[in-house]
């Protein structure tokens, strides 16, 4: 099988998931993995057409495809409406299947990624819950180039498609754009470092949900065996509501702190300036040797994004789709947070 962005968090839950059920897989990243790996890793630059060819038109025996893979601009939520990102998303997709499709006839299925983007979340209150039968939102978006391309392509090809559609994915992934479980483990460690309580920087009381990629990944590796899943659209999420400041006092606990006063407040710009005081937490702790911008990425923009949206109540997706379709997994995201929390100490990325 096929992984595209497999150090990504979709990629590298799912990378994880296949690996565990001994499948063959192929890796494309545009870095080399830093952990323990049976899959055989290439570097593709999935913008450019002719690298696509050369490198993945000769592979043989792909069955499956996994698309990861994402182009997200520096000013996050800006790019989000741009028409060179929602290109570029688009081009990325249609060059690996350019290059892929026509030496496997026995390709069976392609997942592919969506997210709460598709119910125009990042633009106010969105409908709740938000519902995969619902109209296509008006607004500008990559994922309905990706969508419309693979849906064309699938009219007249055997294989199937399954897109998935979860809400604010919690795993682990270097550098990713949208990390939440890294921002908030690193925000932690550096108020705990700096010697001040833990502080809810958000504003709002928006009741929201989260999916855990390791349920995603198990999701994705369902629908390719399940004809139910075939040509659908799933949302999947862990299965519970939540606010984000009603956790916060968990990672407090499993950092050692106070929690203190909430202060709305820009992690995006309180943390510009803290890769010293990482730099420092590192070396004591015996973390990876990773400055706080290789960790973190583009997260900290997220994670305001995740944390101050005023006026917006709730960003909740109906999921009994899926559930109706036979996947029910679930998990208490209470449970799921501090699971990962304790992951990423164990695993000596964030300090005990």
């Amino acid at each position: 099988m096929l992984i595209a962005g497999a150090l990504g968090l979709v990629g590298r839950a799912a990378l994880a998931q296949y690996e565990a059920e001994g499948w063959e897989v192929v890796a494309l990243a545009r870095r080399r993995p830093e952990f323990a790996t049976t899959a055989r890793f290439l570097s593709v630059d999935l913008t450019d057409a002719e690298a696509c060819r050369a490198a993945l038109s000769p592979l043989r025996g792909i069955r499956r495809i996994v698309y990861g893979a994402l182009y997200e601009k520096p000013d996050l939520g800006k790019g989000w409406l741009e028409a060179d990102q929602i290109a570029t998303n688009a081009a990325m997709l249609r060059n690996l299947m350019d290059a892929v499709e026509p030496g496997n006839p026995e390709l069976r299925h392609v997942s592919l990624l969506q997210g709460t983007k598709a119910y125009g979340v990042h633009l106010g209150q969105m409908p709740i819950p938000g519902r995969e039968s619902a109209p296509r939102h008006i607004h500008p978006n990559f994922y309905w180039a990706q969508e419309d391309f693979i849906r064309e392509r699938q009219a007249r090809a055997g294989w199937s498609f399954t897109i998935f559609r979860p809400q604010a994915l919690i795993g682990f992934a270097l550098g990713s754009a949208m990390n939440l479980l890294s921002a908030i483990g690193a925000y932690a460690a550096i108020s705990r470092e700096l010697g001040v309580p833990l502080v809810w920087p958000g504003a709002g009381a928006r009741y929201t949900e989260a999916t855990d990629v390791r349920i995603l990944a198990r999701a994705m590796l369902w629908a390719a065996g399940t004809e139910a899943a075939a040509n659908r659209t799933f949302n999947v999420t862990n299965g519970d509501v939540f606010l984000w400041q009603d956790l916060f006092p968990l990672v407090a606990r499993r950092f050692g702190m106070e929690m203190g006063a909430p202060h709305p407040m820009s992690l995006a710009v309180l943390m510009a300036d803290k890769g010293p005081v990482w730099q420092r937490i590192a070396e004591r702790h015996g973390l990876a040797p990773w400055t706080l911008d290789q960790l973190i990425g583009g997260s900290w923009q997220f994670a305001d994004f995740a944390f101050a949206r005023p006026g917006q109540a709730a960003s909740i997706l109906s999921t009994i789709a899926i559930r109706q379709a036979g996947f029910g997994d679930c998990i208490d995201s209470a449970e799921m947070l501090d699971w990962w929390l304790a992951e990423l100490q164990r695993r000596r990325i964030l300090p005990d």
